[in-house]
């Protein structure tokens, strides 16, 4: 069983950053690719970014390349999402996820945390 808690989020400025964290509990925790989906209101849950825990490895959705850049501490079991030139099309909640091959389409994802709401004004 795997559990992810998440912290980070909230209002920020159109151009402005934020940050998100997201810390994985359970065994073999190593063995999994952790990352952030977003749903903004009315929408469909999307893909953002990914990486290993294992290898480090990132990846990412095309429309966050450039803004986004995600990272991982293997030894405090955490993932972390650096969001920059944040656009009001960013806003949305964030859901920290994980999975034991590569993430990709949301009905594919194993585990959520509990969702974090990201809001950025023009």
């Amino acid at each position: 069983q795997v559990q992810l808690v998440q912290s980070g989020g909230g209002l920020v400025q159109a151009g402005g950053s934020l940050g998100l964290s997201c810390i994985i509990s359970g065994r073999s925790f190593d063995t999994y690719d952790i990352g952030w989906f977003r749903q903004p209101t009315g929408k469909e849950r999307e893909f953002v970014a990914g990486i290993s825990m294992a290898t480090a490895g990132p990846y990412y959705a095309e429309f966050v390349k450039g803004r986004f850049i995600i990272s991982r501490d293997r030894a405090e079991k955490t993932a972390l999402l650096h969001m920059s030139s944040l656009k009001p099309e960013d806003t949305a909640v964030y859901y920290c996820a994980a999975n034991r091959k590569r993430l990709g389409p949301a009905s594919e994802v194993e585990y959520w945390g509990q969702g974090t709401q990201v809001t950025v004004s023009s």
